[in-house]
Protein backbone atom coordinates (compact mmCIF):
# COMPACT_ATOMS: atom_id res chain seq x y z
CA UNK A 1 0.00 0.00 0.00
CA UNK A 2 1.62 3.27 -1.06
CA UNK A 3 1.21 6.76 0.40
CA UNK A 4 -1.76 7.60 -1.85
CA UNK A 5 -3.66 4.51 -0.69
CA UNK A 6 -2.76 5.34 2.93
CA UNK A 7 -4.11 8.88 2.44
CA UNK A 8 -7.36 7.39 1.16
CA UNK A 9 -7.75 5.51 4.46
CA UNK A 10 -6.32 7.81 7.14
CA UNK A 11 -7.55 11.39 7.69
CA UNK A 12 -4.08 12.59 8.80
CA UNK A 13 -2.03 14.96 6.63
CA UNK A 14 1.41 16.58 6.76
CA UNK A 15 3.00 17.12 9.19
CA UNK A 16 1.09 14.53 11.18
CA UNK A 17 0.80 11.63 8.75
CA UNK A 18 3.49 9.34 10.14
CA UNK A 19 3.08 6.25 7.93
CA UNK A 20 4.99 6.09 4.63
CA UNK A 21 4.15 2.63 3.30
CA UNK A 22 2.29 -0.54 4.31
CA UNK A 23 4.45 -3.58 3.56
CA UNK A 24 2.21 -6.38 4.88
CA UNK A 25 -1.49 -6.40 5.58
CA UNK A 26 -4.34 -8.78 6.36
CA UNK A 27 -7.68 -6.94 6.47
CA UNK A 28 -9.22 -6.87 9.92
CA UNK A 29 -6.23 -8.65 11.50
CA UNK A 30 -2.91 -6.81 11.24
CA UNK A 31 -0.79 -4.34 9.31
CA UNK A 32 2.96 -3.83 9.06
CA UNK A 33 4.05 -0.39 7.95
CA UNK A 34 7.15 1.78 7.80
CA UNK A 35 8.06 5.33 8.72
CA UNK A 36 11.28 6.56 7.19
CA UNK A 37 12.81 8.75 9.86
CA UNK A 38 14.84 11.53 8.24
CA UNK A 39 16.71 14.55 9.53
CA UNK A 40 14.14 16.63 7.61
CA UNK A 41 11.30 15.54 9.94
CA UNK A 42 9.87 18.66 11.56
CA UNK A 43 10.44 17.49 15.17
CA UNK A 44 14.23 17.14 14.98
CA UNK A 45 15.20 20.83 15.32
CA UNK A 46 13.79 20.77 18.85
CA UNK A 47 14.25 17.09 19.84
CA UNK A 48 17.24 17.35 20.15
CA UNK A 49 19.45 19.61 18.02
CA UNK A 50 22.67 17.90 19.14
CA UNK A 51 21.26 14.34 19.10
CA UNK A 52 18.18 13.92 16.88
CA UNK A 53 15.89 11.36 18.53
CA UNK A 54 12.32 10.64 17.41
CA UNK A 55 9.98 11.55 20.28
CA UNK A 56 8.38 8.51 21.90
CA UNK A 57 4.91 10.02 21.73
CA UNK A 58 5.29 10.30 17.94
CA UNK A 59 6.31 6.64 17.73
CA UNK A 60 3.13 5.80 19.63
CA UNK A 61 1.07 8.04 17.31
CA UNK A 62 2.64 6.43 14.22
CA UNK A 63 1.76 3.00 15.60
CA UNK A 64 -1.80 4.13 16.31
CA UNK A 65 -2.08 5.30 12.69
CA UNK A 66 -1.05 1.82 11.55
CA UNK A 67 -3.78 0.51 13.84
CA UNK A 68 -6.16 2.86 12.06
CA UNK A 69 -5.26 1.23 8.75
CA UNK A 70 -6.37 -2.12 10.23
CA UNK A 71 -9.54 -0.70 11.79
CA UNK A 72 -10.76 1.59 9.00
CA UNK A 73 -11.59 -1.28 6.69
CA UNK A 74 -14.95 -2.79 5.67
CA UNK A 75 -13.98 -6.10 7.31
CA UNK A 76 -13.94 -4.36 10.70
CA UNK A 77 -16.66 -1.80 10.03
CA UNK A 78 -14.59 1.26 10.91
CA UNK A 79 -15.49 4.76 9.80
CA UNK A 80 -12.93 7.46 9.06
CA UNK A 81 -15.27 10.09 10.50
CA UNK A 82 -15.88 8.21 13.77
CA UNK A 83 -12.57 6.65 14.71
CA UNK A 84 -10.48 7.61 17.72
CA UNK A 85 -7.27 6.58 19.47
CA UNK A 86 -8.68 5.93 22.95
CA UNK A 87 -5.81 4.76 25.13
CA UNK A 88 -2.48 3.07 25.63
CA UNK A 89 -1.17 0.65 28.24
CA UNK A 90 2.12 -1.05 28.97
CA UNK A 91 4.08 1.14 26.56
CA UNK A 92 7.84 0.70 26.74
CA UNK A 93 10.56 2.43 24.77
CA UNK A 94 13.46 0.02 24.38
CA UNK A 95 15.95 1.95 22.23
CA UNK A 96 16.10 5.44 20.69
CA UNK A 97 15.04 5.95 17.08
CA UNK A 98 17.31 8.40 15.27
CA UNK A 99 17.47 10.18 11.93
CA UNK A 100 18.27 7.67 9.19
CA UNK A 101 16.36 4.79 10.81
CA UNK A 102 13.44 2.98 9.24
CA UNK A 103 10.76 2.37 11.85
CA UNK A 104 8.88 -0.87 11.13
CA UNK A 105 5.56 -1.01 12.98
CA UNK A 106 3.26 -4.01 13.40
CA UNK A 107 -0.23 -3.55 14.78
CA UNK A 108 -2.32 -6.65 15.48
CA UNK A 109 -6.00 -6.70 16.38
CA UNK A 110 -6.34 -8.68 19.61
CA UNK A 111 -9.98 -8.10 20.53
CA UNK A 112 -12.89 -6.39 18.80
CA UNK A 113 -16.14 -5.54 20.54
CA UNK A 114 -18.26 -4.23 17.68
CA UNK A 115 -21.27 -3.74 19.95
CA UNK A 116 -19.35 -1.21 22.05
CA UNK A 117 -17.14 0.10 19.26
CA UNK A 118 -13.93 -0.82 21.10
CA UNK A 119 -10.85 -2.59 19.77
CA UNK A 120 -7.71 -3.68 21.58
CA UNK A 121 -4.50 -3.93 19.57
CA UNK A 122 -0.95 -5.04 20.24
CA UNK A 123 1.77 -2.86 18.78
CA UNK A 124 5.46 -3.47 18.26
CA UNK A 125 7.96 -1.24 16.48
CA UNK A 126 11.40 -2.25 15.27
CA UNK A 127 14.51 -0.76 13.72
CA UNK A 128 16.07 -3.70 11.93
CA UNK A 129 15.71 -6.64 14.31
CA UNK A 130 15.76 -4.44 17.43
CA UNK A 131 12.49 -3.90 19.29
CA UNK A 132 12.32 -0.14 19.99
CA UNK A 133 8.75 0.33 21.24
CA UNK A 134 5.82 -1.85 22.29
CA UNK A 135 2.45 -1.44 23.92
CA UNK A 136 -1.27 -2.14 23.99
CA UNK A 137 -3.59 0.24 22.17
CA UNK A 138 -7.28 0.94 22.60
CA UNK A 139 -9.24 2.22 19.59
CA UNK A 140 -12.83 3.44 19.62
CA UNK A 141 -15.56 4.12 17.12
CA UNK A 142 -18.60 6.18 17.96
CA UNK A 143 -20.00 9.67 18.06
CA UNK A 144 -17.67 12.67 17.98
Amino acid sequence: MDINQIRDILPHRFPFLLVDRVIDYKPGEYAVAIKNVTINDNFFPGHFPERPIMPGVLMVEAMAQVGGIVMLQPEVGGSRENFFFAGIDKVRFRKPVIAGDTLIMRMTLIKLQKRFGIAKMEGKAYVGDDLVCEGEFLMATGSE
